[in-house]
């Protein structure tokens, strides 16, 4: 790279605006399948970044009928390892620099939409300060997750306002009949662990059929958004449109239930007995509620939140009436903090004295507690529920062992989950005491040819020495997804990944990352009254994970130096100062 410049230039940015038409149609639509009606502005070009001498202006690849430059910033103006926001005209972009070189790239991660500009530079990727999705500076690739796009940049002609972009996928390489019962590759499940894994697929390369099947009736959507938005609909959850799985010839079949796996024949069995024989097996079926005992099992506007039809149902049985949370799960929590604003009352049912107090600890738990509080919802914890009582079948009261009596129009029941792995227990695939599926580092179980990830599986993982464990979380799923699609094509690749997780209540979120279990101290800095703090929690004397509420990017800071494979010593955040982060960040 050459010298700087004694006399700054402007840095340009060249902009393609081009029309949709039919032929782009696919290419340019939205996650669920609706394409924009506006012109698209697009960056394209044959160059993806420029060094300290070069103006930054797109070279296009071919003729283009109309361009826009926007002189967004001075070559001087970033310093090396600086992010900044820029105003296109038509649209905003990231502009990065590293190493004396300029990249840019989509500006809003393409999971939910978080200002990649608040996020954190390090070692060639840009990690979302939201959910800890890291982005490729160059390609614009994801390479953690969660989401299943990555983001546009100056080589890839995509709608800038979009923010996302599929990467290049194959076809089948054979004429498909629906009706054969045979699939090289069949996924079970169509949750994000079976979705990543079908993509990966066809974006490596793959071109021998692919079905997934789901006991679902709706395509792949966002679960996470359940408990979040209760009016939702699944369509407005999709996560890929019928469109996608047609184009890149991903098969779903929906209301199939899988209820026995004969490994020897390698056949899969389902409810309404057709069956259907393949190569590799991938099995992602996620987690089913825990049941909870109590009088009254036949009362009705009792749920368990799995669809956006229980959303939906639980939504307008709260409206301006009375609803109950069994349960201080994550779940639950969030469902209490939905129906604040639709209920008459919202009570929480909780065995243990704080919520949250297993996986956030006593003093954060009684904080968010208190948040719940102020918005008027009840606590009845060291309780359990005695009895559901109805009126004409519908719920009237929930009673508790303490023998309180609660006004309830509709109950939540929240109290956690277990493995939905019952239909392989004659399978020969092994399966622990709880249900889980244990695998190796390349989610391969016990049986050649058979893989599993996502909620049912323990794995090893590399942040606590290779210890197996299960992390039900939403963005390990993607990663076990995609570890398990390159282990079925030869090329595995261990799990490289920081567990990151997130919960939104009233309008504030807590982000979350590393693996806490078992934690026997946490390292307070911040107000906690006033909900901006970041929660240190530690094993003996090094930090095992962190959370933070208003403290936007240090979580996903912390997450790029576990990644880094470095240790954080407890002495080194008793101290409050937070330097020695961005030094170990930076390494």
């Amino acid at each position: 790279m050459g010298g700087c410049l004694s006399k700054p230039k402007p840095v340009e940015v060249k902009v393609e605006l081009t029309l949709l038409d039919k032929e782009k149609e696919v290419d340019l639509m939205s996650p669920n399948g609706k394409a924009s009606p506006f012109s698209e502005c697009r960056l394209n070009g044959s160059l993806g970044h420029c060094s300290d001498e070069d103006t930054m202006t797109l070279r296009p690849h071919r003729k283009h009928r109309d361009y826009i430059e926007a002189s967004v910033c001075h070559v001087k103006d970033l310093e090396n390892g600086q992010i900044r926001e820029v105003d296109l005209g038509a649209g905003r972009a990231l502009l990065i620099k590293e190493h004396g070189e300029f990249f840019a790239m989509g500006h809003k991660c393409p999971h939910y939409g978080a200002p990649l500009v608040k996020g954190v530079l390090s070692k060639g990727h840009v990690r979302c300060p939201w959910h800890g999705a890291c982005f490729n500076i160059t390609t614009g690739d994801i390479e953690d997750f969660p989401g299943l796009d990555s983001l546009p940049t100056f080589q890839v002609k995509h709608a800038l306002q979009t923010q996302r972009r599929s990467k290049a996928m194959s076809k089948c390489s054979a004429v498909i009949n629906s009706s054969t019962g045979f699939s090289h590759v069949l996924i079970i499940g169509s949750g994000p662990a079976g979705l990543v894994c079908a993509e990966t697929l066809r974006q490596e390369g793959f071109t021998d059929r692919i079905v997934m099947c789901t006991m679902d009736t709706h395509l792949p959507y966002d679960r996470p958004k359940l408990s979040k938005c209760l009016e939702s609909t699944a369509e407005q959850l999709q996560l890929r449109s019928s469109d996608f799985f047609q184009t890149h010839d991903i098969e779903i079949l929906l209301e199939k239930e899988v209820v026995s796996v004969d490994v020897k024949t390698r056949t899969v069995t389902f409810r309404d007995g057709f069956k259907m024989e393949y190569r590799k097996l991938f099995i992602a079926t996620g987690s089913r509620p825990k049941p909870l005992s109590y009088k009254g099992k036949d009362v009705g506007n009792v749920f368990h939140l799995r669809t956006p039809e229980d959303a939906n149902s639980i939504a307008t049985l709260a409206s301006s009436k009375n609803a109950v949370i069994v349960g201080t799960s994550f779940i639950g929590m969030e469902v209490a903090a939905a129906l604040t604003d639709k209920a008459h009352s919202v009570s929480v049912i909780g065995i243990e004295a704080v919520p949250f107090r297993k996986a956030l600890g006593e003093k954060v738990g009684k904080a968010l507690m208190k948040l719940f509080e102020s918005n008027r919802v009840k606590f009845y914890m060291l309780n359990e529920v005695w009895e559901m009582r109805g009126h004409n079948g519908q719920l009237k009261e929930v009673v508790l062992k303490s023998g309180k009596v609660l006004r309830a129009d509709v109950c939540v029941i929240g109290i956690g989950s277990s493995p939905a792995t019952a239909f392989l227990k004659q399978s020969g695939v092994h399966m622990d005491s709880k249900g889980f599926i244990p695998v190796n580092k390349t989610m391969q179980t016990n049986i050649d040819g058979v893989f599993a990830g996502g909620d049912v599986v323990t794995f090893p993982l590399a942040l606590r020495s290779n210890k197996k464990v299960n992390i039900p979380h939403w963005q390990m799923a993607h990663v076990h997804g995609r570890v398990a699609a390159l282990s079925i094509m030869g090329k595995a690749s261990d799990i490289k990944t920081v567990p990151y997780f997130w919960t939104a209540m009233f309008g504030k979120s807590i982000r979350y990352a590393g693996y806490g279990d078992g934690f026997d101290d946490v390292v307070i800095q911040g107000d906690l009254d006033e909900l901006k703090f970041v929660a240190f929690y530690t094993k003996s004397e090094e930090v095992v994970a962190v959370a933070s509420m208003n403290y936007d990017p240090i979580v996903s800071r912390v997450a790029e130096v576990f990644g880094s494979g470095k240790t954080i010593r407890k002495r080194d955040v008793e101290t409050g100062d937070m330097s020695w982060l961005i030094d170990k960040g930076s390494q």
